[in-house]
């Protein structure tokens, strides 16, 4: 009988995690300290990295139905001219699946329902963690359980992290950030594509979810003098401005952008993480929750290739590491290139921007897309 593996958080992560574990035949369960897991949030976008482990975990399919294809990324200037387009038709021939705009809350009731409510505790807090052979976790209703294995998913604030490895520093942005989802009918000029339309200082993204809803995320620089969502954004495009004005009197999320500065190590003794407790990253690659699916991925691969729960860890580690951080730093220099703020930086990134080819694009996220162990 193989030993349990107890995961906290089940956010994306951690449920791809379970679902990936319980594909190898191990007992897991996880540990969610909220009472509830309600459908809420905004858009994500799975790209083809993630739908591709989606695929090998037989559920890409459902996802794909319950979301929208992009086959087309642009980013564009305010008023929406193109300034760089990706065409991913040939990502599509080459893996099987597509770049899948989906509601955060849907894909996570899809995970949910394939890792089994039984598997998962709600309303379980984790306050302290204890070393005794194996690892006494304590909750913050009082209960106690026991692991041998522990994988924290808790995400950015991380409370495995902060227990049992050395401490670590969330790297602040300068940037705010809202996201929302519109009920209104998009133009059909932009049925599966991404848009992102890059400003002074600040940057306007949208992609159709379904018939009705369309998914949306606005970034200013933390220094701006005027940070109302609708004024920030009255000198872009019409369409931009329609998109805000369908969602101002919906549930709009606001939050700082930050991400975690790199961490030494992933992984010990009993113990690793995955997604954001380990790597967590800015959003402008489009690859945060992508990067957690991944790392399930890879653990999942070493498992199956027969090697023990403790050196899994240790080359999961080893494999994830240099792509992830690779990640981590390209998404920190882009966001700094989209807030340029002043004229002639705005002037010489669109130039530079509208003058890079294609296909170099295509062979930055060819390296993104090809998951590892393939």
């Amino acid at each position: 009988m193989k030993d349990t593996i107890t995961i906290i958080g089940a956010g994306i992560g951690g449920l791809v995690t379970a679902l990936t574990l319980k594909q190898q035949g191990y007992p897991v369960h996880i540990y969610e300290g909220a009472t509830e897991i309600k459908p809420i949030g905004a858009g994500i976008i799975m790209a083809n990295n993630a739908m591709q482990v989606f695929q090998s975990l037989g559920i890409h399919e459902q996802v794909a139905q319950a979301g929208n294809r992009i086959s087309t990324m642009k980013i564009t200037d305010a008023q929406l001219n193109n300034l760089s387009v990706v065409d991913l038709s040939s990502f599509e021939q080459q893996y099987g699946v597509a770049n899948t705009a989906i509601h955060r809350g849907v894909l996570q009731q899809l995970l949910l329902e394939a890792v089994g409510m039984e598997h998962i505790s709600l309303g379980k807090r984790l306050v302290k963690i204890e070393k005794k052979g194996n690892y006494q976790l304590h909750f913050e209703d009082g209960a106690v359980t026991s692991t041998r294995w522990l994988i924290g998913a808790d995400g950015i604030n991380s409370v495995v992290r902060k227990l049992l490895f050395p401490a670590s520093k969330l790297r602040d942005a300068a940037q705010l950030c809202w996201r929302g989802v519109s009920e209104m009918e998009l133009p059909d000029d932009y049925q599966h594509e991404l848009n992102e339309a890059w400003g002074r200082g600040k940057r306007f993204g949208f992609v159709k979810l379904s018939a009705n809803k369309v998914y949306w995320y606005a970034l200013v620089n933390q220094h701006a003098k005027d940070k109302n969502l609708q004024r920030s954004f009255h000198d872009f495009h019409p369409d931009v401005q329609a998109i805000i004005a369908a969602g101002i009197n919906t549930p709009i999320f606001t939050s700082d952008i930050v991400d975690l500065k790199p961490i030494d190590h992933w992984q010990q003794e009993q113990v690793c993480l995955v997604g954001d407790a380990a790597h967590a990253t800015t959003p402008n690659l489009g690859q945060g929750a992508c990067q957690a699916i991944e790392d399930a991925y890879i653990l999942g691969r070493l498992l199956a290739k027969g090697e023990a729960i403790q050196v899994a860890f240790q080359q999961y580690e080893q494999l994830r590491k240099p792509k992830a951080l690779q990640i981590v730093n390209s998404s920190r220099a882009i966001g700094r290139i989209a807030h340029v703020d002043n004229r002639f930086g705005v002037w010489l990134r669109n130039a530079i921007m509208r003058a890079t080819p294609s296909y170099a694009n295509k062979k930055q996220l060819d390296k993104v897309f090809k998951l590892q162990l393939d």
